[in-house]
């Protein structure tokens, strides 16, 4: 059977990256054919009787630097149509899990270079190196270690090698999130007892204090990581979008009541279901408008445009009507069962406005039903952001203070930031 990955190693000291690659988990993958690993050494490549691979800097300074040729020679010879070329350097990007799953999802073949000295000569990287990969911001004496560390990440991801597939996605950082806490025999040990919920064998129950355990671990210790983190699968329950179109702000700032528009219903029902959210609450109270909004809604979902498009269908599906703001608010509290979290938004400053990364932390920490309080026209009427539980501050950008953005754009940007992955 041929292998899913296959992984060149260059090294000066090959051994040192064999050895612990040969046994465990990745000793089996390789016994069974999941992955192929390979280390090389990168003096065979060299044509001198010393098998020199390094030489002295160009201008001075300290140190010595890998000599582009023999490099060349072994990438040249083990290179196919779909090599990655990996550069081990404290220069490189920073590796993380999700670089980790692109590399392991890249094709069938990476070469990993393991850096030494001073580096790797620099016309080599440009032209050969697709990818500079760094452990963190330290300095070890060579690329050996980091490059077994990347292995081992990569590998794990190849179907197969870890015996449940689940037990990679409950993983740290692989969803966005640290891992939870893990308990074993005996329930009782040096006066320190595993949680009753994890005895109990309940499992909704369980599988609710992971995920909040996750949580709270997660932004007590690396809440950095949060803001590229999607959030919905943290939530017990759902999130929603609403589209107002009163009360909100006319040209002069008095209340007002707008159209609703088809372009607007399409665009924002698709971003709705790309994210997950669990209904689009379209608010009018002219009862020609919401008969409009039924009709078009009733194309895509029941009517001709619902086989000739069945993903417009789907995201069609989330749409609900409402008359009122209050009438849509009190539905989602029906449905969830409590009060829902109400999140207004403006493209106005606002001196009680809180930032989208603080609103999307204390949804998760609270385990709130969020819901995201569009206005259409000139923007939200103050009854709906005075009744409103936070008002999130202005989606910005460029380099001046020019905000205007289409209310599906708002709605897209917005649903990115809380339930998207980076």
């Amino acid at each position: 059977m041929a292998a899913k990955l296959t992984i060149d190693v260059l090294s000066l000291f090959p051994d040192m990256v064999e050895a612990p690659l040969g046994g465990s988990i990745l000793g089996k993958a390789r016994d069974r054919g999941l992955l192929e690993i390979r280390c090389h050494n990168i003096r065979d490549w060299t044509t001198d009787k010393h098998r020199k691979t390094d030489d002295y800097l160009c201008g001075g300074g300290q140190g010595m630097l890998l000599k582009p040729e023999p490099i060349f020679a072994a990438v040249e010879e083990l290179r196919r149509r779909e090599t990655r070329v990996v550069l081990m350097t404290p220069q490189g990007r920073t590796f993380n899990q999700s670089l980790a799953a692109e590399l392991a999802a890249s094709g069938g073949h990476l070469i990993i270079l393991c850096g030494h000295y001073e580096g790797v000569d620099e016309r080599f990287t440009q032209k050969y190196v697709d990818l500079e990969v760094s452990l963190g911001d330290f300095v070890l004496t060579g690329g050996e270690m980091p490059a077994m560390a990347i292995v081992d990440a990569i590998s794990r991801l190849i179907p197969g090698v870890v015996g449940k597939s689940t037990a990679v996605q409950d993983d740290s950082f692989y969803s966005g999130m640290l891992d939870n806490p893990h308990y074993t025999r005996p329930a009782s040990w040096q006066g320190s007892d595993v949680p009753e919920v994890l005895l109990s064998g309940d499992a909704k129950a369980i599988e609710k204090w992971r995920r909040r355990q996750s949580v709270e671990r997660t932004l007590k210790r690396r809440p950095d990581i949060v803001g590229r983190a999607g959030i919905m699968p943290w939530l017990s329950g759902g999130a929603y979008v609403m589209e107002v179109h009163y009360p909100v702000l006319d040209k002069r700032g008095e209340k007002s009541s707008t159209a609703i528009t088809g372009m607007d219903i399409h665009d924002i029902a698709r971003a709705c279901r790309t994210y997950g959210i669990k209904k689009y609450l379209l608010v009018t109270p002219l009862a020609q408008q919401r008969e409009m909004a039924k009709r078009i809604i009733g194309h895509w979902t029941e009517g001709w445009g619902s086989t000739y498009n069945p993903d417009r269908k789907e995201a069609f599906s989330t749409i609900k009507i409402f008359a009122s703001v209050p009438k849509a608010l009190a539905w989602v509290k029906e449905k969830e069962k409590r009060e829902p979290y109400k999140i207004a938004t403006t493209a106005k400053s606002q001196q009680e406005a809180t930032h989208w990364l603080t609103l999307k932390r204390e949804i998760m920490l609270g385990d709130r039903s969020p819901v995201f309080i569009f206005g259409t026209g000139w923007g939200l009427h103050d009854e709906v952001l005075l009744a409103s539980d936070a008002v999130m501050t202005p989606i910005t950008g460029g380099t001046d203070n020019w905000n205007h953005l289409s209310v599906r754009s708002a709605v897209s940007i917005t649903l990115d930031r809380f339930f998207g992955w980076r």
